[in-house]
């Protein structure tokens, strides 16, 4: 597929062919970077981020201004309204950035025209949450090229087209309150050890399997793993929103184990177009006991080729 002149670089799926097996070469790999590395992309995207295991820059924007109802749960950023972007560079010199990106119903059209008249590939469209109000969809996108900065800039400016919040002003850091749950008890149910935000705690497991998408060797932890966030609803309860990452032999049994522990369903869905192995995944919605909607879990986390993340 050619690139449309003016684009920011290739929409995924444009090069993918031309590595991996029966390509013309090996994939690509990511190399190691710093944080100084991805300062131009840091100014064009406009908000700052971090750099994760050293491999890929990772940018959250979290939608603070949306009010979001689902089964009578005020969702939190953290929970499930956290758009992010991720840029990892490789040792052919490009630059492979993806994205999942909250939009409401209404500013989806538009956001969807900008991400093409960028040159962004669209790769899913979903949600994550049950009866939510108002109507919310997940779009995960990718590029690739050269120009990491033209990248981010191309994604800036379709996170124009939505409501997506600017950063807050900068406050002096103040340690989070702690959370209503027993984070302990999550982490040993779970196996991991989480990490606890202003709003949730979150568990993140890696798929084992060196994963290949667009023709490029993902970074562990990129576009492959299974999250499990708990926001507190009070007295040790939480609700719970995650997603379990699965190849296709894995997904029937995943999907019975969860039924059994009694966790709802949302959606069965993809989030790249040729990524191999094939990767699936299901969202998940629960309320309860925190501990013991871990332990509910973690049976159908432990069918799965996955290692707790580390930092």
């Amino acid at each position: 597929m050619p690139v449309l002149a003016g684009l920011v670089g290739a929409a995924c799926t444009t090069s993918a062919a031309a590595h991996g097996s029966g390509g013309m070469g090996p994939a690509p790999t990511p190399v190691t970077t710093s944080e100084a590395d991805w300062s131009d992309v840091v100014r064009a995207l406009g908000r700052p981020g971090g750099l994760i295991r050293s491999t890929y820059h990772h940018t959250p924007f979290p939608r603070h201004d949306l009010h979001v109802v689902s089964r009578g749960v005020v969702i939190t950023p953290g929970l499930a309204l956290g758009s992010h972007a991720s840029f990892a560079r490789y040792d052919d010199g490009s630059t492979l950035m993806m994205g999942d990106l909250v939009v409401t119903a209404e500013e989806l059209p538009a956001f969807t025209d900008a991400l093409q008249a960028q040159g962004i590939a669209l790769t899913a469209l979903h949600k994550h949450l049950p009866g939510q109000r108002p109507e919310v969809w997940w779009t995960h996108v990718c590029a690739h090229g050269h120009d990491a900065v033209a990248l981010a800039r191309g994604l800036r400016t379709a996170l124009d087209r939505t409501g997506t919040p600017a950063p807050r002003p900068h406050r002096p850091h103040r340690p989070h309150r702690p959370l209503d749950l027993d984070t302990a008890g999550i982490d040993a149910a779970l196996g991991a050890a989480g990490n606890s935000s202003e709003d949730v705690h979150s568990c993140i497991f890696l798929r084992r399997e060196t994963v290949v998408d667009e023709g490029h060797v993902l970074p562990p932890g990129l576009g492959a793993t299974s999250a499990f966030n708990f926001q507190p609803l009070g007295r040790g309860r939480a609700a719970l929103s995650g997603d379990l990452a699965m190849v296709a032999t894995e997904v029937q049994e995943v999907l019975a184990l969860l039924r059994r522990g009694g966790i709802e369903l949302v959606e069965l869905h993809n989030h790249g177009l040729t990524d191999e192995p094939r990767l699936f995944f299901i969202h998940i919605w629960a309320e309860g006991d925190a501990v013991d909607l871990a332990r509910r879990v973690r049976p159908a986390v432990a069918a799965t080729n996955v290692v707790p993340a580390t930092t």
